[in-house]
């Protein structure tokens, strides 16, 4: 695995059409070695389209990229498909096989040097070394999905590319890949994760990526939800203020209220300077406070109202 400091991805203006049809367009962004990148997006967006391209199985159609240091060309696809992997949503294995025999196979399709060594390490990594014998179609979609996950590790990648890594399963096996993405980010491999489920980016991801055709938004989701959203305080109380203007109305920490579900929304600058003067101001009004806290928005608000921007754009 390098250790030049170099990204571990570059798309620089990125593009790729089939005929008069934009799958995704002047994308630009970087991957850091070790990150957990989450790339978001409805479907049709251009999400799966952009891994593809990026794993050299589609040849861009404009823009340029380099994939774990390496040049996104033609002649590069070999040297590239050897520093990466990638596990896609079906992964596609020989279900009449043991998890041993898929390993073995995809082993010798790779070339890889010392197989016996990389597929040991690869079972290890994934809790899978007293599954070895099992026939895969006998597996649960979980353990099948760790079985994928193992043949993605067989090469020791810089780069791994996961599309919908949980889409179907259940909440153990859902927290399993959860785990093995965490221990894999401990071993310092690059995950570029695609995914629908937008808590699942926000527990796992170091930053995300919004993408409808082009790339909306990328950044920390912290950040993002600054960018996106005034900060604010909830306010719950046992009984509506007979008069919430006497009172809000008075605080110079206040950009503005409105009222909201069982109390008040208050529009602040600085929610730590604030909640003190809000809760003084509430007791002295009688107030029976219930909660002051910071609203909290999630990263499905900020999904929400990147996509709503745009429906509301495309209907204009």
């Amino acid at each position: 695995m390098s250790s030049t400091g170099q990204p571990a991805v570059v798309a620089d203006r990125l593009g790729k059409r089939f005929g008069d049809r934009v799958a995704f367009d002047e994308v630009s962004f970087e991957v850091g070695q070790g990150e957990v990148f989450g790339f978001l997006g409805p479907n049709g967006a251009g999400k799966t389209t952009t891994v593809r391209t990026l794993g050299t199985l589609i040849a861009p159609t404009s823009g340029s990229a380099r994939v774990a240091g390496i040049e996104l060309r033609p002649e590069n696809g070999t040297a590239i498909r050897s520093r990466i992997s990638i596990m896609p949503e079906s992964p596609g294995l020989y279900q009449r096989l043991t998890v041993m025999e898929n390993l073995q196979c995809f082993a010798g399709l790779n070339e890889l040097a010392h197989p016996r060594e990389r597929i040991a390490q690869a079972l290890e990594a994934v809790n899978l070394r007293d599954r070895a014998s099992d026939r895969c179609g006998a597996l649960s979609k979980g353990l099948r999905q760790r079985v994928a996950l193992a043949r993605a590790l067989l090469n020791d990648p810089a780069v791994l590319f996961l599309d919908e890594p949980t889409s179907g399963l259940d909440p153990v096996a859902t927290r399993e890949v959860h785990e093995l993405i965490g221990e894999l980010r401990q071993r310092g491999v690059t995950i570029f994760l695609t995914t629908h489920r937008l808590e699942e980016a926000e527990r796992l991801c170091d930053r995300v990526a919004i993408l409808n055709t082009t790339l909306r938004l990328i950044g920390r989701p912290q950040e993002l939800r600054e960018q996106l959203f005034n900060r604010s305080l909830e306010v719950r109380l046992r009984n509506p203020l007979p008069d919430p203007q006497a009172v809000f109305g008075a605080l110079a920490e206040l950009e503005g209220w409105q009222v909201a579900t069982g109390g008040y929304t208050l529009n602040v600058a600085d929610p730590e300077a604030a909640a003190p003067h809000v809760a003084r101001a509430l007791v002295a009004a009688g107030a029976d406070i219930l909660s002051l806290t910071e609203a909290h928005h999630s990263l499905e608000d900020i999904y929400l109202e990147l996509i709503d921007e745009d429906v509301e754009v495309s209907a204009r």
